[in-house]
């Protein structure tokens, strides 16, 4: 099946830059997922009438069972994939109460900013992987 600009779904999908001790929490896709075997910082996609931080916060409940608050917009990336394109929102966050769990059966670690290009990121997350070993973030 192939898509047009104009037919292909356009997703808002937030991610959690969450930091403790130095350290920012990732999470890896399970296998056989979308994008499975590859490290991301969680999130998800925008509910119907949800604000971005209200999702960003709501999604990292239902994922690791923490709660944070969305604090500051660092970066939005558009990215088009085969069958869909999405706008990936960077909000740096708190953690406010909780141990992050897997809920949804990935694999979660605290990993340090100057190892991050250890890890296998999907094409949107590369750019804030970036920005922030380079030292543009925090």
């Amino acid at each position: 099946m192939s898509f047009t600009k104009k037919e292909k779904p356009h997703f808002h999908v937030t991610a959690a830059l969450v930091m403790r001790d130095d350290r920012l929490l990732i999470s890896k896709r399970p296998e056989g997922s979308h994008l499975g075997g590859l490290w991301e910082f969680p999130g998800g996609k925008q509910e119907e009438g949800e604000t971005l931080e209200d999702c960003v916060e709501r999604e990292i409940m239902e994922e690791l069972g923490i709660r944070i608050q969305a604090e500051k917009l660092l970066l939005s990336v558009i990215h088009e994939y085969h069958e869909k394109f999405i706008t990936l929102y960077f909000f740096q966050c708190s953690l406010l109460d909780g141990e992050p769990i897997s809920l949804d059966n990935q694999e979660i670690k605290w990993a340090e900013i100057k190892d991050l290009k250890q890890y296998r990121f999907p094409p949107p997350d590369q750019k804030i992987v970036a920005c922030m070993t380079s030292g543009l973030f925090p």
